[in-house]
């Protein structure tokens, strides 16, 4: 599948974000970093605020592509747990720039109501599959439980990456998705 134009200078706005945060995105610095005539990124986005939200639906449409998404035919315990753990490695391994990106537009989206939008978009599915698995799995309130269970993921990945707790193997973290996930079907 062909790259747009879009599509290559929001990629290139993503490694920006990553590298040098908020403050190095400009237009200029995506034009460099996707190696594109001077001018090209504000032709296709006239503003900041119009780049920072195709960025953020570029990381949705590139995370629905990339990510493993599980069909989830026959939902259990272990398979959650393997999924949501396989996500977490996936974040903070080889989809760690986008995470880093990710978190930037996060606190960006708090300051601005256009982004924070088309940022709540952009969580959506994964809530509405997590929502789904819970409620397969018989949670007493999966609607609650799987919107707190994706905090809880985005909260272990964040750790990982920029918080003070460091890196945890997948048999930590599995324990750790066991001990929440079976917490919540003892709350009846």
């Amino acid at each position: 599948m062909e790259t747009s134009r879009r599509d290559q200078l929001c990629d290139a706005a993503i490694t920006v974000i990553a590298r040098s945060g908020l403050r190095g995105l400009t237009h200029r610095a995506v034009d460099q970093a996707a190696g594109v005539p001077e001018g090209s990124t504000s032709y296709y986005f006239r503003t900041r605020l119009a780049l920072l939200t195709a960025v953020t639906e570029r990381l949705l449409a590139v995370d629905l592509a990339d990510a493993p998404t599980p069909r989830l035919t026959t939902v259990d315990l272990n398979t959650v747990i393997e999924l949501a753990s396989q996500t977490i490695v996936h974040w903070v391994g080889i989809g760690r720039e986008r995470m880093l990106a990710r978190y930037e537009i996060s606190l960006e989206s708090t300051r601005q109501p256009e982004l924070r939008a088309a940022f709540v978009r952009a969580g959506q599915p994964v809530r509405a599959l997590m929502v789904q698995a819970l409620s397969e799995l018989g949670a007493p309130d999966p609607r609650r439980q799987g919107r707190d269970f994706v905090a809880i993921l985005d909260g272990l990945i964040y750790d990982q990456l920029a918080g003070a707790g460091g890196p945890r193997s997948k048999k930590d973290i599995k324990h750790t998705l066991r001990e929440v996930l079976t917490g919540y079907m003892r709350v009846r």
